[in-house]
């Protein structure tokens, strides 16, 4: 049984299939990647290097919420952004054509 759409079948579902999944294994990069960049960056501008407490303190961890926060509002401003300027340059040249 296959979780992904167009369920498991003939030898066309099977190439779509395998499709979805290379989409979906780019997906996941993607996303791996830039959780591990939010993380890489917040830490080091919300952390000490040299650790006091074994804990987060409150101070680091509002750090941490806002760095995160910001992260996510950047990124997703940059995203509707290029897909803004992908709509307007596909109006502009008729569409994509396959």
């Amino acid at each position: 049984m296959s979780f992904l759409p167009f369920g498991g079948g003939g030898s066309s579902q099977q190439t779509i299939n395998q499709q979805n999944v290379a989409i979906l294994e780019q997906e996941y990069e993607a996303v791996t990647e830039t959780f591990n960049r939010i993380v890489d960056s917040c830490f080091k501008k919300c952390i000490p290097p040299k650790y006091i407490e074994g804990e987060l303190n409150k101070g680091e961890s509002v750090c941490i919420d806002r760095c995160f926060s910001k992260y996510i509002d950047v990124t997703t401003k940059i995203g509707e952004a290029l897909t803004k300027k992908g709509q307007e340059a596909g109006a502009r040249t008729g569409g994509f054509s396959v």
